[in-house]
């Protein structure tokens, strides 16, 4: 199972620095690309964390994060090998926060910010621009999420079978 994540992580690395590199190889700091009406390209640099929180704190932050990230991705690493081998969903949760978390440690060791790619907007409304480690992140946070809903389900269903063969 740990070998199957890894793999998994390793995917989503590659995939979030191939982009960024094209994304740093083709455009310069602060370029906007209009795609569709609700989406563009851009080039921003993002020294904060989610929603750039902490991105004018000094510099500080970069290391804050990084250990945070490095932490993060042992904690990871340690839940991968307790996991039990009919976990099999959640393989997927770790590996693509795994992958997402290495993705955007990585950029913050060696440029000492992220690199966010994708604008989503609407009107005078915009999302803050993202890259595929945070989507990776995401993903994996909602799959996460998920699966404890029909984890909670299930044990609500099965109680209610076991009361329900008890009688009055």
């Amino acid at each position: 199972m740990t070998r199957k994540a890894l793999l998994i992580a390793g995917v989503c690395l590659m995939l979030d620095h191939v982009t960024k590199f094209w994304v740093t190889s083709s455009m310069e700091y602060g370029d906007r690309i209009p795609v569709w009406a609700i989406f563009d390209l851009v080039r921003w640099h993002n020294e904060g964390a989610a929603f750039s929180i902490l991105a004018s704190a000094g510099g500080w932050q970069r290391w804050f994060f990084v250990v945070l990230g490095i932490g993060f991705s042992l904690y990871i690493l340690y839940e991968l090998r307790r996991l039990p081998r009919e976990e099999k969903s959640m393989v997927w949760v770790y590996a693509l926060i795994l992958g997402g978390a290495l993705g955007n440690l990585a950029d913050r060791i060696i440029q000492g910010y992220v690199v966010d790619f994708l604008l989503f907007y609407y009107d005078e409304w915009y999302f803050p621009a993202f890259n595929l480690a945070d989507s990776f992140l995401f993903c994996g946070a909602a799959l996460w999420i998920i699966l404890m809903i029909l984890e909670a389900r299930r044990g609500k269903a099965e109680n209610l079978r076991t009361s329900d063969t008890r009688g009055p």
